[in-house]
């Protein structure tokens, strides 16, 4: 069956290669996020399923009625508002902080032009004393950090979220969910990873037996909900009983998520060792 989230087909049109041909083929054009934060809807002004952040990539299969048709860097596809997209700026930098601003001259007195969260992606096009010139105004240098150099830790990343309020389908430090969280860790290390908790589950790491030892850094996934290990003992999630990004020892969290009537651990999996 068809997985919707990942099907780069609407009634209208569908993307070359998947041979269709009862809607118009088409080859795609690429795209870029113009703005901090933009949600990733189901349909044209409708539910939020993710977000996507400043410069990340996507394939645009259909403009119509100010919204885009867009398949995203890990394949999952949904509605954007048109007005959000530009193909003018290939970054080369992301913000390395919980947040940083633009500002309109290089110096923190004047006026900011745009807030931006962790993981947003900029070009520099020029180096200050202090700052870098963007498109986007001038960001202190100390926040951004070339894209070349991903961080090498997952479970730092994860760590930056930290209190992070919870926001169903969100992606980040602005408000942030449980496979949101995983998706902001692994993809500043460069490791792929996709946009829901059960597809994350089928495609990352290897599996754990129930009994096996925990480590910094595995996957515990729930049916629809997963956390990530900050040592062996204590998990790192953005979860809805504390409406945040918070700490919880596993043992808690197994106990908690069973009670509430949420299921037992459906799998634990170790993150394989990044290539390269």
């Amino acid at each position: 069956m068809t997985d919707r989230r990942l099907w780069p087909a609407n009634d209208r049109v569908a993307l070359r290669s998947l041979g269709l041909t009862d809607r118009v083929a088409v080859d795609g054009t690429p795209a870029r996020l113009s703005r901090p934060v933009t949600d990733l809807c189901r349909s044209p002004g409708g539910a939020r399923e993710r977000q996507l952040l400043l410069g990340e990539n996507v394939t645009t299969l259909e403009f119509q009625n100010g919204w885009a048709f867009v398949q995203t860097e890990n394949g999952y596809c949904g509605y954007v508002a048109a007005d959000r997209l530009d193909n003018i700026h290939w970054p080369t930098h992301r913000v390395s902080t919980f947040g940083t601003h633009a500002y309109t001259s290089e110096t923190m007195k004047s006026e900011p032009t745009m807030a931006l969260p962790f993981g947003a992606r900029l070009r520099v096009i020029d180096e200050r004393p202090k700052f870098f010139e963007t498109p986007q105004g001038f960001v202190p240098k100390k926040h951004l950090r070339p894209l070349d150099r991903p961080f090498a830790d997952p479970v730092n990343v994860a760590q930056l979220h930290f209190n992070v309020p919870y926001l169903w389908g969100g992606n980040s430090t602005r408000g942030i969910d449980c496979s949101g969280l995983i998706h902001a860790a692994l993809t500043a290390c460069d490791i792929p990873c996709p946009g829901d908790a059960d597809l994350q589950e089928a495609a990352l790491g290897d599996a754990l037996s129930p009994d096996a030892p925990l480590q910094r850094g595995d996957l515990i996934f729930w049916p629809g909900h997963v956390g990530m290990m900050v040592d062996e003992q204590v998990m790192i999630h953005a979860n809805a009983h504390a409406m945040a990004c918070v700490y919880e020892p596993i043992d808690n969290a197994i106990l908690r998520i069973k009670t509430q009537g949420d299921g037992d651990v459906s799998s634990r999996r170790r993150l394989t060792e990044r290539a390269g």
